[in-house]
C-alpha cells in the first residue's frame, strides 16, 4: 500500500536524502495573496470584517467574538465525565513535565563589581489557537495553555473557530477544556482572521475591547500559517506548522499490527498527513502493507486515511542497516519519530533530529498526543533540524541585566575603546571615556 523507496546499499548524504524522501508539500507563499486581504480587512475594519469572514468560511455569524462566561461554565458542566477525567489527567501530566522546563534566573560574576544576570521573563499576553476543521482538538488547548501558564504568562486568550452546529460558538469540548484550565477568555474566531484579530485587536459587538497579544501559538491550516508569516514581527509566533507527520524506524522485531496502527493514527488527521516507515526488513514492510489494507478498511475515516497513505508524502523506505536508518530519519527530521527496534532506547539516543521521539512498542504517538506529559505542538516539514516543540521556554524571554561598578568598568575600559576603534565606531569608546572625565585613561 505504501510507495517504496529502496535505499539499500546507496544511502546519499543529508541533502540527497531530503530530496529522495517523501514529504508533504506546503507552499505558504502560494496562498499569501489570498490571506493578505483578510489580514488587511481585519486591521482596517476589526470585528465587522471578522464576522463577515465567519459567515463566509464557517457558515455562521457569532453573536459576539468573546464567548460568554456562562457558555464556558455550561460546557464544563455538560462535559462527558470520562472525557473530563481524561483531560484532567492530561493536564496533570503536562504540568509535571512543563514545570521542569521553567528556567531560573542566573547571575554570573564576571569580575569583582561586574555581574551579568539573565532574567527569564514571561510574555505579557498570548493568543493560543485550537483548530476546528476536520476534528475537534481539546488536547491542543491543553498543550498550548499549560506551558503558557507554567511560564507565568499573565494574560491569555484561546481562539477556536465558531461552529454552525453550536450556535456560532467553538466546539463545547474545546470550551470545556479551556474552563477546566481556568481560562476565562475564549474567542470564537478561526483561521487567518483569528491571527489578524489577535495581532490588531478590535471592539466586540457589545463594545468590549479585544486586546492585542504579543505572541500567537498553536497549529492550524495553511491559511492560518500564512497569516502568521505576514504578521510575524508585529507578533511573535511559535512556528509555521505544516501537515502532521510520523516516521517509524523499525527492524524485523517490530509488530506489523502496531506499526500499521500508528501510521494510520497520523493519516487520520488530514489527507496531506505524512506516514513514513523506514525499515531494514522487507518482510516487515510486506506485513505492514497487509495490515494497512485490513486496518484502513475498518477505520472510521478510511477514505481520508487511504488518501494520505497513498499520497506522495507517505511511503516506505528500505535500508540495509539501522545505521542507515538513523541517517534517513535524521535527514527527514520528523515531527513524530517512533523507534520500534531491538534496543530501542539505544537507537533513539543516536537520533539528532526529531520533534519528539517515542521509544519502543509501548510509546505510540497517540500517547504523546494526549497523556504522555510531553507537548504535541511540534516542528514539521523538517524543521526539527533546527527548531523545538512548544514548551514553557516558548513563552519566556531571556533578558541580560548588566551591573558594573566604576572600578569594574575602569578595569576593562581600554579594551572597549580598542574594539570600538577597530570597528571605526569611536563614539562607542567615547561613551566609556566620558565617564572618567577629560583624561583619556580611565585609570
Amino acid at each position: 500500500m505504501l510507495t517504496r523507496t529502496d535505499l539499500r546499499g546507496r544511502v546519499p548524504g543529508p541533502a540527497g536524502l531530503r530530496r529522495a524522501l517523501p514529504r508533504a508539500e506546503m507552499d505558504v507563499d502560494a496562498v499569501l495573496a489570498q490571506v493578505r486581504p483578510i489580514v488587511d480587512a481585519v486591521r482596517e475594519r476589526g470585528v465587522e470584517a471578522v464576522l463577515e469572514f465567519a459567515e463566509r468560511f464557517d457558515r455562521v455569524r457569532p453573536a459576539s467574538i468573546r464567548v460568554p462566561a456562562e457558555r464556558l461554565a455550561a460546557a464544563l458542566a455538560e462535559l462527558d465525565p470520562a472525557v473530563r477525567a481524561a483531560l484532567t489527567e492530561s493536564i496533570a501530566r503536562a504540568r509535571l513535565v512543563h514545570a521542569d522546563q521553567r528556567r531560573t534566573d542566573t547571575t554570573t560574576q564576571v569580575v569583582p563589581g561586574g555581574t551579568v544576570t539573565e532574567r527569564w521573563v514571561p510574555v505579557r499576553r498570548v493568543g493560543l489557537y485550537a483548530p476546528g476543521g476536520l476534528a475537534v482538538y481539546p488536547s491542543s488547548v491543553v498543550m498550548n495553555v499549560v506551558p503558557a501558564q507554567v511560564a507565568g504568562v499573565g494574560s491569555l486568550v484561546v481562539c477556536s473557530p465558531p461552529q454552525a452546529e453550536f450556535d456560532g460558538w467553538p466546539h463545547p469540548t474545546v470550551l470545556a477544556a479551556a474552563a477546566l484550565l481556568g481560562v476565562e477568555e475564549v474567542w470564537a474566531v478561526g483561521g487567518a482572521q483569528a491571527v489578524a484579530l489577535l495581532a490588531h485587536g478590535g471592539t466586540d459587538t457589545d463594545g468590549t475591547e479585544l486586546s492585542t497579544v504579543d505572541m500567537v501559538t498553536g497549529p492550524g491550516n495553511i491559511y492560518l500559517t500564512a497569516a502568521k508569516r505576514l504578521l510575524r514581527g508585529l507578533i511573535g509566533i511559535d512556528s509555521e506548522a505544516g501537515p502532521t507527520e510520523i516516521a517509524i524506524l523499525a527492524d524485523a522485531s517490530a509488530d506489523p499490527v502496531h506499526v500499521a496502527a500508528d501510521l494510520i493514527s497520523q493519516a487520520e488527521h488530514d489527507t496531506l498527513a505524512a506516514s513514513v516507515l523506514v525499515t531494514t526488513s522487507p518482510e516487515l514492510a510486506d506485513a505492514v502493507d497487509a495490515e494497512l489494507v485490513r486496518q484502513v478498511a475498518a477505520t472510521k475515516h478510511s477514505e481520508r486515511v487511504s488518501t494520505a497513505l497513498r499520497g506522495r508524502q507517505s511511503g516506505c523506505v528500505l535500508v540495509s542497516s539501522l545505521d542507515d536508518g538513523v541517517s534517513v530519519v535524521d535527514a527527514y527530521a520528523a515531527e513524530h519519530l517512533e523507534i520500534q527496534t531491538e534496543n530501542a532506547a539505544a537507537v533513539a539516543a543516536r537520533v539528532h533530529n526529531a520533534g519528539a521521539i517515542f521509544v519502543g512498542a509501548w510509546a505510540p504517538v497517540s500517547l504523546g498526543d494526549y497523556c504522555a506529559g510531553s507537548n504535541h505542538v511540534l516542528p514539521t516539514g523538517g524543521c526539527a533540524r533546527h527548531s523545538s516543540g512548544l514548551s514553557a521556554q516558548t513563552f519566556l524571554r531571556g533578558i541580560h541585566v548588566v551591573d558594573y561598578s566604576r572600578d569594574a568598568l575602569a578595569e576593562v575600559a581600554d579594551k572597549v575603546v580598542a574594539l570600538a576603534n577597530a570597528e571605526d565606531l569611536p563614539a562607542h569608546g567615547q561613551a566609556v571615556i566620558a565617564r572618567f572625565g577629560p583624561q583619556r585613561s580611565a585609570r
